[in-house]
């Protein structure tokens, strides 16, 4: 799949199984009762379905969005967030585990939700770090910066503004 025409989108738009942010909205979108929370189990707001009739133990999802222990971004030498393989039980990956999130500090809510499998990216796609930590992927084609030419006046205002606060220029 092609980058989308847009600037920068969420993780969102590459994920490969429906995920749900609450039990209410699998509720609504499945038509049935989220399986119980077990607190033994890290969250997981996504299932995969292939995997609820497949007789593997285990399943191989080449690229979720790699996290350290407390569910920050890892980053590599250049300080881009990354995609790194996930093995999980089929069991695991045909079951969503969604807490019920009626109150902070629920069991099991303090170790990072299982990540989602995601499609590669694109050519002209790439991972950065956006405003407040969040993922975000950016289409490399489309050029969200706009150039900053400063004017004659622009500079002299700025100087102007330097020497009244006594900043050497």
């Amino acid at each position: 799949m092609a980058a989308l025409p847009i600037p920068k989108y969420g993780l969102d738009k590459l994920y490969l199984f429906p995920y749900f942010q609450t039990r209410e909205q699998y509720r609504q979108a499945m038509g049935q009762e989220p399986p119980e929370f077990d607190p033994t189990r890290p969250p997981q707001a996504w299932f995969d379905p292939s995997m609820v009739h497949s007789t593997k133990r285990t399943v191989i999802y080449d690229n979720v969005l790699a996290i350290d222990e407390k569910g920050h971004p890892k980053r590599d030498e250049e300080g881009r967030p990354y995609f790194e393989p996930l093995m999980i039980l089929r069991t695991e990956a045909a079951t969503v585990n969604i807490p019920p999130k009626v109150a902070a500090n629920e069991p099991g809510t303090d170790v990072p939700e299982v990540p989602a499998p995601v499609r590669a990216l694109d050519a002209d796609e790439e991972l950065i770090i956006d405003f407040g930590g969040i993922v975000m992927v950016r289409n490399k084609t489309l050029n969200t910066e706009t150039p900053v030419n400063f004017s004659a006046q622009d500079r002299e205002l700025l100087k102007a503004i330097a020497r009244k606060l006594n900043v050497p220029v």
